[in-house]
């Protein structure tokens, strides 16, 4: 089967348990660092639809929060079969590995996702934190209702503070996030790059854990060693 994957967790999925079945990646498609010399077509959100359909795939993976619906309203008009995942919680997203991996790839489920769904039922929770969880600067945006990160942080015991809010990536004000009275600031390294040197100066006395988005983000191999390099992080910080 020849797969083009429009989503960097799931090219890391598919290429770990089935190397060779990719043809097409995106350009943010970073993992495993070796894609057996499947072709760039272009990003997540701007796919070019017309090289994808030259693979002849036989399968494009696409994620309906990380992809646009007009793209891949083209690639079915251009004949291609499209699988849309939707994944906002972790037990979806392990139902949404199997469903791509076992279900419409057709192969054995693979022993990574056994041990991830295994380290995230053994989790213990490091008490009872709250914390915002910025996506981005310039403008400032979080975490908001409804995400996968958000639902991954919470069985650690860490509390997205703005979990409730009407919106998935809401855009707040810095005196709002510097005046939560938040435990912590969770900053990831994506989709914006926070560092040590670029983020938590905007919070003065507000303690900041700087952690893996891959980990925090990508539903994939990563998720099972994620609740340990996530709560390492957190640990760190307090």
């Amino acid at each position: 089967m020849r797969v083009v994957s429009l989503v960097p967790s799931l090219t890391e999925a598919v290429a770990v348990s089935a190397p060779g079945r990719l043809v097409g990646v995106t350009d943010w498609c970073t993992h495993p660092a070796d894609l057996g010399g499947a072709a760039r077509i272009g990003g997540t959100k701007n796919p070019d639809v017309r090289a994808i359909a030259r693979l002849r795939p036989d399968l494009v993976i696409a994620n309906e929060e990380e992809n646009r619906a007009p793209d891949l309203a083209a690639l079915r008009a251009a004949g291609v079969e499209v699988l849309v995942t939707e994944i906002r919680d972790l037990p979806q997203a392990l139902r949404e590995l199997d469903r791509v991996l076992v279900g419409a790839l057709g192969l054995k489920r693979p022993a990574w996702l056994d041990r991830a769904e295994e380290a995230w039922a053994a989790v213990e929770p490091l008490g009872s934190l709250t914390a915002f969880v910025p996506v981005w600067r310039r403008p400032w945006m979080v975490l908001g209702r409804d995400t996968f990160a958000g639902d991954l942080l919470a069985r650690l015991g860490v509390r997205n503070v703005y979990a409730g809010h009407p919106e998935r990536y809401p855009k707040v004000p810095l005196a709002e996030l510097a005046g939560s009275g938040c435990d912590l600031a969770v900053l990831p390294d994506e989709p914006y790059r926070f560092t040590a040197d670029d983020g938590p100066e905007a919070f003065p006395g507000l303690p900041a854990a700087l952690v893996s988005g891959r980990h925090l983000t990508w539903y994939g191999p990563s998720l099972a060693e994620a609740p340990q390099v996530l709560a390492a992080a957190v640990r760190a910080a307090l």
